[in-house]
C-alpha cells in the first residue's frame, strides 16, 4: 500500500471517533442570497448526446450496486444527465475530500489576478511574520514556492501515524503541523502527494486575503457562481479550515466549477479567475507529467484533452474541452490500489471512456424522440430508488446532507 492509500485508510479510521471534536463554528451550512438561476437542462439528443449510452451506464451502476450518489453530465452549458441514487436529489451536498485542493488553487488564481500573489511567491516568510512562534520551524522552507506546493513537489515529508490525527479533524493547530514537516528533498525535484502542502497554501490565501479561506471562497467563488448549501468543515482550534479537504458542495455546484474552468475562468460575463491561471492549473509544470496545480491532466481520458479534480473514494469534476462538456460524480467506491490505480479511479475511467465519451460524440447521429426521453426518465427513477453498497469504510463525513 503506498503513502496515499495509507493516509486515506488511516484518516478513515480516525474520522469516525472524532466526529464530536469538530469545531462547531464552521458547522452551519451557508445559503447565500440567490445570485443566478439553476443551470438549464436539456434532453441529451437536443445537443447531440446519445441518452442510450447514459442509460446503459446507469443500468451497470445499479446492477453492480456501485455506491454512486450522483452523476451529472453537462453539455453546451446544459445538464443533459442528472442521476442520483439512494433517494437523493440535487439539494444534497457531499464531502469532496481532495477536490477541495482544486478550489484552493482557484482561490490562489483570484489573488494572482488581483496582483496580490504569484505562483513564484515563497510563503514561508509571510507565514512566519504572521506566526512568529512558527518562524524557527519555517526557516528551512524559505525556498518553497506556491507552485511547488500546488504541484505536489514541495520536497516536504509527512507521515500519518495510524491511531493518531495531527493534521485532519479535531486538531488544535494544523498550520503548526505543516510548518514542522521535515524537508526531504529540494523543492521541484520529486512529486509526492502529501496533505501538508495544501495546508500551507490555504494559510497563505488567508493571510493575503485578510480573512479565513472559507470566507474568502464564499465571496470570490461560491456567491459569484450562485452556489447554495455549501459548508467547509474541519476548522482547527484556531478557526482555520484546511486548504486540502473538508469542503461540502452540491453536485450541481461542482458542475459550476467545471464550467468555470471550461470557460477559461469566466462566469456570466465576469472573469472570476484569469484565463492564464486556468491554463497554468491545467498544464503539468512540476515533475509529474499528469499533474498541474491541484489538477490532474489526462488522468481519465487519453484520447483527447481532459483535466479533472479528484477526491478520495470517488469524487470528480472532469472537463472535456473538445466536447464542451463537464462530468461530475460523487461516490463511495473501493480505495484499493495506489494514487493512480485505485479501484474507484479505474471504475470512473471506465464510465467516462466507455459510456460518457461515446454518448457525447454522437452528434448528428441522434435525434430527440419520445421513446428515448421516456427510457431516460424511467432509468433515472429506478436509479434514485436504488441503493449502492459502499466500496470502502464509511467515515462520519461521508453521509450526504440536505
Amino acid at each position: 500500500m503506498n503513502r496515499f492509500a495509507r493516509q486515506g485508510v488511516a484518516a478513515a479510521r480516525i474520522l469516525a471517533p472524532l466526529a464530536a471534536c469538530l469545531v462547531l463554528g464552521h458547522a452551519q451550512a451557508r445559503t447565500p442570497a440567490p445570485a443566478s438561476d439553476e443551470l438549464p437542462t436539456a434532453q441529451p439528443e437536443t445537443v447531440g448526446v446519445d441518452s442510450r449510452k447514459l442509460v446503459e451506464l446507469s443500468e451497470w451502476i445499479r446492477r453492480d450496486k456501485l455506491d454512486v450518489r450522483s452523476l451529472l453530465v453537462i453539455k453546451d452549458g446544459k445538464i443533459v444527465f442528472e442521476r442520483y441514487g439512494d433517494d437523493l436529489s440535487r439539494d444534497y451536498n457531499h464531502e469532496l475530500y481532495s477536490v477541495t485542493k482544486f478550489i484552493s488553487a482557484l482561490l490562489v488564481g483570484t489573488l494572482v489576478g488581483d496582483g496580490k500573489l504569484s505562483a513564484d511567491e515563497r510563503p514561508a516568510a509571510r507565514l512566519a511574520s504572521a506566526r512568529p512562534d512558527l518562524a524557527p520551524a519555517l526557516a528551512d522552507k524559505q525556498g518553497i514556492a506556491l507552485r511547488h506546493l500546488m504541484s505536489m513537489s514541495s520536497g516536504l515529508s509527512y507521515k500519518l501515524v495510524e491511531g493518531t490525527d495531527t493534521l485532519y479533524y479535531g486538531v488544535p493547530d494544523r498550520l503548526r503541523v505543516a510548518a514542522t514537516a521535515s524537508v526531504r528533498v529540494a523543492p521541484g525535484k520529486d512529486f509526492d502527494y502529501i496533505d501538508v502542502n495544501p495546508v500551507l497554501v490555504g494559510a497563505t490565501i488567508a493571510q493575503v486575503a485578510g480573512q479565513p479561506e472559507d470566507k474568502y471562497a464564499e465571496s470570490r467563488l461560491f456567491r459569484p457562481l450562485g452556489m447554495q448549501h455549501y459548508r467547509w468543515d474541519g476548522a482547527d482550534g484556531k478557526g482555520a479550515v484546511s486548504g486540502g479537504w473538508g469542503l461540502r458542495l452540491r453536485s450541481v455546484d461542482m458542475a459550476r466549477l467545471g464550467l468555470l474552468m471550461l470557460n477559461q475562468g469566466r462566469w456570466n460575463g465576469q472573469q472570476i479567475v484569469p484565463a492564464s491561471w486556468v491554463a497554468r492549473m491545467t498544464t503539468p509544470s512540476g515533475p509529474a507529467p499528469d499533474y498541474g496545480y491541484y489538477c490532474w491532466v489526462n488522468n481519465i481520458v487519453k484520447s483527447e484533452r481532459e483535466f479533472s479534480a479528484m477526491g478520495y473514494k470517488g469524487q470528480f469534476i472532469t472537463v472535456l474541452p473538445k466536447q464542451n462538456a463537464v462530468v461530475v460524480m460523487n461516490s463511495i467506491m473501493s480505495t484499493k490500489g495506489g494514487l493512480r490505480d485505485a479501484e474507484y479511479l479505474d471504475l470512473y475511467r471506465r464510465m467516462v471512456n466507455q459510456y460518457v465519451l461515446p454518448a457525447l460524440q454522437a452528434g448528428t447521429a441522434v435525434r430527440p424522440d419520445a421513446e428515448r426521453a421516456a427510457a431516460l426518465r424511467k432509468e433515472l427513477d429506478l436509479a434514485r430508488g436504488s441503493h449502492g453498497v459502499p466500496g470502502t469504510q464509511l467515515a462520519f463525513n461521508d453521509k450526504p446532507e440536505k
